[in-house]
């Protein structure tokens, strides 16, 4: 790997750290080359510290460290992202990141709409939501929503109107979505049952 170390003045380069697995941003520290050394050479890493003036393992004291998984380098040749498991908050004020948030697994956009399922379900309003009346219904209505979705989808699947079999692929996700709450479950779970078959 062909490192710049030289671009700026200082001889370090920012290197941003990321988890492995739920791919947040978790810190940006930075590096020189006896730095990224020693990481190579431990697998966790270990930065440049500007205030103490010396090289620091992140974990060294709190026993939180970063263990590597890889490591790559930008366009430029000056910038790291590594990816790591970490062991606990990452953090000096004990947060899973340096930006307060939790370090927990999303979607995108399917993480936001299983909050707002939630929030429906737990606002009970069935005059004004549709999802809030599924779930009043209980279980049956929804699995049975469910199965009708997948059932369309299928027909739609053999047809060539693309844009109906998108649209009732997305109805069937979505009551899916309201079947794995109403189950007790999110997409968590399913991802870590196919992780586990992986």
């Amino acid at each position: 790997m062909n490192i710049n170390f030289n671009k700026n003045n200082d001889g370090l380069i920012p290197a941003i750290i990321q988890d492995a697995t739920t791919k947040n941003v978790l810190m940006l520290g930075y590096m020189n080359q006896n730095a990224f050394d020693k990481t190579i050479k431990m697998n966790q890493v270990t930065f440049f510290s500007r205030t103490k003036n010396r090289l620091w393992t992140k974990g060294e004291e709190s026993g939180h460290f970063l263990n590597v998984v890889s490591i790559q380098n930008d366009c430029d040749q000056d910038t790291l992202l590594i990816q790591v498991n970490p062991v606990g908050p990452t953090c000096h004020k004990g947060t899973d990141t340096c930006w307060g948030e939790q370090n927990e697994t999303t979607f995108g956009f399917l993480s936001q709409l299983e909050k707002v399922i939630k929030s429906r379900r737990e606002a009970g309003n069935s005059e004004k939501s549709y999802v809030a009346s599924l779930f009043e219904k209980g279980i049956n209505k929804i699995a049975q929503k469910v199965g009708e979705e997948a059932v369309e989808v299928v027909i739609e699947a053999k047809d060539d109107n693309d844009e109906l079999f998108v649209n009732e692929s997305a109805d069937l996700l979505f009551h899916f979505l309201i079947l794995l709450q109403a189950k007790g479950f999110t997409l968590k779970d399913i991802v870590k049952v196919l992780e586990g078959r992986r």
